[in-house]
């Protein structure tokens, strides 16, 4: 789908009635929040877009939260939606603050998943080294060690299809598309979240080492209107790890 920002987007709409619009996280596509889709669509206009560069969305250059949080605005422009419940998971809970926060009028609620804020001075650095691996050496190079540290060890045992499954979204990603959405997050500047003024979940993995309880913590504090869910035993791929508790989660928070 063209935006009116330009750039060329992959979009899917399932189901009728309120509208909620998923953005997804570094290495992630639309199917990454498959497991909500038809339970959230029974009541809900669900709409998920592969920001550009990630899944089947191409590369359009040098990208940004603020292009991101555009382009975000424009799928909503393109579907013919005013206002949406925002969910966002890792990276895209970024995005989602940025655009609840400057677009407070287009937003009615606000989920994040594995939250994030800006990066420290040692984690931006880090990531920008992430970025230069991937584009001498491919997705190869860092998937399995993303697989290892962001899903919790009990998913790896007991659920290891889940982990496969993260695999696969990491290796299928366009390197260069993936490296630029690294120095996006890098970049990445917090926003004040006491502007926000939609109602926000949180919810968390009890093993989030990138989303950590700490953090979540700390940004429920920082929000006039939140509340906070902690799952055990996952880690950071929230939505795939317990599909059905995060699920249930969202689908009684936008009740």
């Amino acid at each position: 789908m063209k935006l009116g920002t330009g750039r060329d987007v992959f979009v899917e709409t399932t189901g009728e009635g309120p509208a909620v619009v998923f953005v997804h996280g570094l290495g992630g596509t639309t199917n990454f929040y498959e497991p909500q889709v038809a339970e959230l669509a029974k009541r809900h206009r669900v709409v998920r877009f592969d920001l550009p560069g990630a899944g089947r969305s191409p590369y359009a250059g040098p990208c940004s939260i603020e292009s991101f949080a555009d382009d975000l605005e424009a799928v909503l422009d393109a579907v013919g939606v005013d206002t949406a419940a925002v969910v966002g998971h890792s990276m895209g809970t970024i995005v989602v603050q940025h655009f609840a926060a400057t677009r407070p009028q287009r937003v009615t609620k606000v989920v994040l998943l594995g939250p994030v804020k800006e990066q420290a001075p040692p984690a931006k650095e880090a990531t920008h080294q992430r970025a230069a691996i991937v584009r001498e050496q491919g997705m190869a190079a860092v998937a399995d060690a993303i697989v290892g540290a962001a899903t919790s060890e009990e998913t790896r045992r007991q659920r290891p299809v889940a982990a496969a499954f993260v695999r696969e979204l990491l290796t299928r990603q366009d390197p260069q598309g993936y490296a630029a959405h690294c120095e996006a997050l890098a970049n990445a500047t917090a926003v004040d979240l006491a502007t926000i003024e939609a109602p926000v979940l949180l919810l968390t993995g009890s093993e989030d080492k990138v989303g950590s309880p700490q953090n979540a913590e700390l940004m429920f504090k920082e929000l006039p209107n939140a509340s906070y869910e902690l799952i055990d035993g996952i880690g950071h791929w929230t939505a795939v790890e317990a599909p059905e508790q995060v699920t249930k989660a969202i689908r009684d928070f936008l009740s």
